[in-house]
């Protein structure tokens, strides 16, 4: 059985309220990059406490209210399919402060967490906040909304970003990793893929695999699976007749994004 890979695992927690994937350090290899995967009814509700981890809450699908006691951000969230292709509202709470969400409607949420000592402001993370890329040629295209990127000072720990990949095309890719903290040329930061496809019959392939191959593993992933990369290169491919969404958290001992690309496959990136 894979370690890599996580299925949904519906438990309802309360009326309305069911966890559909939990990633914690005591669960998994991960030490700075925790995920909640949470389904709301309408007028359900979720409270959390936070200890020493800051987290962000996206709104994935459907309307959401959310406090931290002190204030309150209503009617958040945009779309009702990721495939919407539209980004979508966020809400950053730091460490040591309490949240609660709310559902207006019928809802999924995504909880960012990595660990954060220095206490921030809570955020609104405005869809129109989102900065948008286009990135890749041929057949590696992909649409990029860069939630919380390192270039936004709003967090201690946590990135969040997500990639739309269309059908025939490669993302992740040409491989590249970031498992060694050896600025300026590449920082440590472990990642979690949350991944959908459209039709939800679909399914994608991610390689997950370091220099050595001590790590070399190649999953089938499905509607509303889950792949942990603590470590390697992690390219996805996507079949013919499916499009791809994934939801990339990610976190490590410096909050920057400095990728290595695999030298075999660098010399995709330079044809005319």
């Amino acid at each position: 059985m894979s370690k890599l890979l996580r299925k949904p695992s519906l438990v309802e927690t309360s009326s309305g309220v069911t966890i559909i994937h939990e990633v914690t350090s005591e669960n998994s290899s991960l030490e700075y990059v925790a995920m909640k995967v949470i389904d709301l009814a309408p007028g359900a509700s979720y409270r959390e406490e936070l200890g020493k981890v800051e987290c962000c809450i996206v709104a994935l699908t459907g309307k959401i209210n959310v406090t931290d006691d002190k204030e309150i951000f209503k009617n958040i969230g945009t779309r009702e399919s990721v495939f919407e292709k539209k980004p979508t509202d966020s809400v950053y709470v730091s460490n040591d402060r309490s949240f609660a969400v709310e559902a207006v409607t019928e809802a999924r949420i995504i909880l960012c967490y990595s660990p954060s000592e220095k206490q921030l402001p809570t955020r609104l993370i405005k869809a129109e906040d989102n900065s948008i890329e286009h990135r890749g040629k041929y057949n590696n295209k992909r649409l990029v909304h860069n939630i919380l990127p390192d270039s936004d000072l709003s967090a201690n720990s946590l990135l969040v970003v997500e990639v739309f990949t269309e059908s025939g095309n490669w993302s992740s890719y040409p491989p590249h990793k970031h498992d060694q903290d050896n600025l300026p040329h590449e920082s440590f930061l472990e990642e979690t893929y949350y991944h959908e496809m459209n039709p939800k019959q679909g399914f994608v392939f991610q390689r997950v695999y370091t220099d050595d191959r001590s790590l070399d593993e190649t999953m089938a992933v499905e509607n509303g699976d889950v792949v942990l990369v603590p470590a390697g290169y992690h390219p996805v491919a996507v079949p013919d007749g499916y499009e791809s969404y994934y939801l990339n958290i990610m976190a490590g001992p410096k909050r920057i994004w400095k990728f290595h690309n695999e030298p075999a496959h660098e010399w995709i990136l330079e044809r005319k």
